[in-house]
């Protein structure tokens, strides 16, 4: 590829071509599907709204479909990559397709789930097509450690888009669509065909978009104690808060006592709830149940 040639992405071909040479093949163990398409990796930058002064981070760079269009964006890419060759291989990428942005780009060769901090300035934005397997623990944990992400876009399994934008009252509501809104405003930002990655992998995809919330819910009770509530109310989605919440209350009579004090149904379920009214829960739990 010539030095003057504009387009820096890579394309169908040379995705396998670089495969081929690093000897890599995507595995399902870590949830690989590389996208394969330039026009998709566009249109993930531009429904993330990167701006020149954005610090961003990737997650999964893989080959670096992605992160060249990030880079092209943004004013500087940390990428986390757990996989030993693609770690290896994706600075000299980055100098290949991008030499004038390089020294814009740093590498973190770790596992994202054991991230607790990114080399140089504070992160603004996490994009990333995030290995399924893992998606939602990383978008949380992400989320959680770095306070400076404001704006958030994420590639998912379809269905786990339709989670974590899930409105309270809705079938597919749960412990990630309360733990999502602890954190962000979620919405679902489109939809993303099989076409476009390799492998092709047997589920459609969809990109959800978080923007921090100004604060998180105002409450006295931690986001551990607010989450460890979630957590017990899912855990048996069908029962009532009742006795759902027995083992977190100590007794069945406690966690009515709590719900009542928070003003919600004791005969209501997890599913009715929204983050408000888990963090008011959280602030009622019987004092013997926390000992």
């Amino acid at each position: 590829m010539s030095p003057t040639d504009p387009d820096v992405l890579l394309g169908p071909a040379d995705i396998r071509e670089l495969a081929a040479r690093l000897g890599v093949r995507p595995t399902k163990q870590r949830g690989q599907n590389f996208v394969i398409d330039a026009n998709t990796v566009r249109r993930i930058v531009r429904t993330a709204e990167v701006r020149p002064e954005d610090v961003v981070v990737e997650v999964g760079p893989g080959l670096g479909s992605l992160t060249l269009a990030l880079l092209e964006a943004a004013d500087r890419v940390t990428a986390v990559e757990i996989d030993d060759v693609l770690a290896a291989a994706l600075p000299a990428t980055v100098a290949a397709r991008l030499p004038h942005r390089a020294d814009r780009f740093a590498l973190v060769h770790s596992d994202a789930l054991r991230v607790t901090e990114l080399p140089g300035p504070a992160p603004t934005a996490l994009v990333a097509n995030l290995p399924y397997n893992v998606a939602v623990p990383v978008l949380l944990h992400m989320l959680g450690r770095f306070p400076t992400i404001e704006r958030t876009l994420v590639m998912v399994q379809s269905e786990v888009a339709d989670r974590l934008a899930a409105p309270p009252g809705s079938k597919v509501y749960g412990v990630p669509s309360v733990k999502a809104a602890w954190y962000a405003h979620v919405k679902r930002a489109g939809a993303i065909g099989r076409t476009v990655f390799w492998p092709a992998p047997n589920v459609d995809s969809g990109l959800v978009s978080l923007i921090r919330r100004d604060e998180p819910p105002r409450t006295t009770a931690t986001r551990d104690e607010v989450f460890a509530v979630v957590d017990a109310a899912f855990a048996q989605r069908r029962k009532t808060l009742r006795a759902a919440l027995a083992g977190w209350a100590g007794s069945a009579g406690g966690a009515e006592e709590a719900l009542k004090a928070a003003g919600v149904s004791p005969q209501a379920r997890g599913e009715s709830l929204t983050v408000e009214d888990f963090a008011a829960i959280a602030e009622h739990r019987p004092p013997a149940a926390t000992h």
